[in-house]
């Protein structure tokens, strides 16, 4: 096909021939070739790539309880209540998206308040704890993985189940749910790539992503992620990502202990990606990383906070930090309540850390934050929080430079971005308005077409 009068690089009035799943030509008015679609002066850039989501947490949200948005604790029991009202008893209610900030510290008991006739079992903003009421307990049971279940002085559980979903979703049984409408979703903002970046990703759950591709149900291209050993199925339907290690500042590990983690994954050829969300995290990422040796590929995931003085030793390491943006607008709020007054400037750093040379690549971490790009590129150009304050002006990133974060490749996030050329693989994103004006005011609105390997993925209607 032709795409007919698109910009190109800021050239505008080209057009562009695909064939064989290739960008094929460029140039003004070309010659008749298969069918056409007039791009009516519109961007055409290379489709953006996600460096780090939840596929199947994404998926599984469609079905839960949003708490998003919640203001009170009375608003925080109206919609658990009008959930579970929906559900015949007995029945699971999920919700995800808690803080403490909407209605304190959760227990059994409290959440037995909200559906004594119901399995109920919340999750917290950050992912990593599951909160259970009785049903829910007495439905998953007590024994397998006793580390994750916490327990209290007496030895009781306390609902609270911390770094379980696989424990969780072996007890549950629930089957993956449908990933066609993410696939759809994903391509309407112009996302044609995605790196999984689930620890829990084992061969079989790898296998589900890969068969997803293959039907296109989930068109994108694939890296997958996980703790263990991971194989490439041999059609080359995902990549195989990083090794994906999780720090937790209230119980983080010697550093010799974390290293010889890491020198497990060099055993199998593959770099790390450390889930760093505060400094003490970071401190323990680095040091380990320099006792084993850091290597091209190694990723800081998130990178929270990132004190001054821990900017050199990431440069250094040459590993690449993936930051979501989109944190500062839907949590800032909360951050400038919350965090010490000193550390704001540390928060999810961008401009900072590629004035010193350390890759940057951009991301969602959906389901915890939303799966659009462009919210995460506006973002990072303004840091400003939904209620309108600014939090760390001094990170904000020019709008081509906010793009780029989400253009780089899969195998190297952060490097340099990909750009329109002939023999690039055709996955692509076209704009409804020339580059400049569509980053003035980003949003997904603006995208027009996705197409991955020269297949309309995605056509606004």
């Amino acid at each position: 096909m032709i795409l007919r009068n698109v910009e190109v690089e800021g050239l505008t009035g080209l057009d562009v021939r695909l064939a064989a799943g290739r960008v094929a030509e460029i140039g003004p008015r070309l010659a008749k070739f298969g069918d056409d679609l007039d791009g009516r002066g519109g961007a055409l850039i290379p489709g953006l790539a996600d460096h780090h989501i939840h596929i199947f947490g994404l998926a599984a949200q469609a079905a839960s309880v949003d708490l998003s948005g919640i203001a009170s604790p009375a608003d925080f029991r109206a919609r658990i209540e009008a959930a579970a009202a929906e559900r015949p008893p007995g029945a699971w209610v999920r919700a995800i998206g808690y803080h403490e900030t909407l209605a304190g510290e959760l227990s059994r008991e409290i959440l037995d308040t909200l559906a004594p006739r119901h399995r109920l079992r919340v999750q917290h903003q950050t992912g990593s704890l599951w909160m259970l009421n009785s049903a829910g307990l007495a439905a998953v049971g007590e024994g397998g993985l006793p580390e994750v279940l916490e327990r209290d002085a007496a030895g009781r559980p306390t609902g609270r189940v911390w770094r379980g979903d696989a424990w969780l979703r072996e007890r549950i049984g629930a089957e993956p749910p449908p990933l066609a409408n993410i696939g759809s979703r994903l391509a309407s903002y112009g996302v044609t790539a995605l790196t999984d970046a689930s620890i829990t990703t084992d061969q079989a759950a790898a296998g589900r992503l890969a068969e997803a591709h293959r039907t296109g149900e989930l068109p994108q291209a694939l890296t997958v992620m996980s703790g263990g050993a991971l194989e490439a199925p041999p059609d080359r339907a995902f990549r195989v990502g990083a090794v994906k290690m999780l720090l937790d500042e209230h119980e983080l590990p010697p550093i010799e202990e974390f290293a010889a983690r890491i020198g497990r994954a060099r055993a199998w050829r593959r770099a790390v990606a450390v889930h760093c969300v505060t400094a003490a995290e970071l401190a323990v990422a680095l040091a380990a990383l320099e006792t084993a040796g850091a290597r091209p590929g190694d990723r800081i995931e998130h990178g929270g906070v990132i004190p001054q003085a821990t900017i050199g030793l990431l440069k250094a390491a040459g590993v690449t930090v993936v930051t979501q943006s989109s944190f500062i607008h839907d949590r800032g709020d909360r951050y400038l309540t919350q965090v010490p007054a000193a550390e704001l400037k540390d928060l999810y750093r961008c401009a900072s850390l590629i004035r010193a040379g350390v890759p940057v690549a951009g991301s969602s971490d959906a389901p915890y934050a939303s799966p659009d790009p462009w919210a995460g590129i506006a973002a990072a150009i303004e840091r400003r929080t939904r209620g309108g304050k600014s939090l760390g002006p001094e990170e904000r990133i020019a709008p081509d430079v906010a793009l780029n974060l989400y253009l780089g490749r899969s195998e190297a996030p952060g490097g340099p971005p990909r750009q329109l050329r002939v023999g690039m693989t055709a996955d692509l994103c076209l704009l409804k308005a020339p580059l400049a004006d569509a980053l003035a005011t980003p949003g997904a609105e603006l995208v027009r077409c996705a197409l991955i390997g020269g297949e309309i993925a995605w056509l606004s209607p």
